[in-house]
């Protein structure tokens, strides 16, 4: 008898569990929670002016110099290059991997893809269009834990809580 109450017990305590679970990534609202876990992270932000076809390098903390930039041949992919996805209010899912630091370059990715040698870091540096694009940016969790990532950032976006949810980073 202690056997079959403990077996139940057991049980109502898993499913317990397994519904705390998946209230973790949904709230009561059915708005996606993000997961801070290690993956390829969702990258929100807003730029002063479009940049969306510009290529997009990483500065120095001071801004002073280049110290990541992608090689012309990596940037277009097989389906075209990697411009950010639109979302609502003019904001931006990153596609290519930016961060606080980043400038867009005055060429566009066709243009860049087209070089035939890997610009110096000086020429790079010569031809930011801005040091300081970025109006707003927030990481939004690892991208992979998105069933439909526009969809669920644009959710966020059109009850006013990218900022409450995600980590504002700028």
């Amino acid at each position: 008898m202690k056997t079959l109450a403990f077996t139940i017990l057991l049980l109502v305590g898993c499913a317990s569990t397994k519904n705390s679970a998946n209230n973790a990534e949904k709230n009561t609202d059915n708005e996606f929670t993000p997961q801070f876990i290690p993956g390829p992270p969702a990258i929100v932000y807003k730029t002063v002016r479009d940049y969306n076809d510009h290529v997009p390098v990483m500065l120095s903390d001071d801004k002073s110099s280049v110290v990541s930039y992608p090689h012309p041949k990596d940037i277009a992919l097989g389906s075209g290059f990697p411009f950010p996805t639109l979302l609502h209010e003019g904001y931006l899912l990153d596609n290519r991997g930016i961060g606080k630091n980043v400038a867009f370059l005055k060429w566009t990715y066709e243009e860049y893809s087209q070089l035939t040698a890997v610009p110096s870091l000086d020429e790079l540096y010569g031809m930011i269009l801005d040091k300081d694009p970025l109006v707003e940016l927030c990481d939004c969790g690892n991208k992979t834990a998105f069933d439909d990532a526009p969809k669920q950032l644009n959710q966020l976006i059109d009850i006013k809580k990218l900022r409450k949810v995600c980590k504002t980073i700028k």
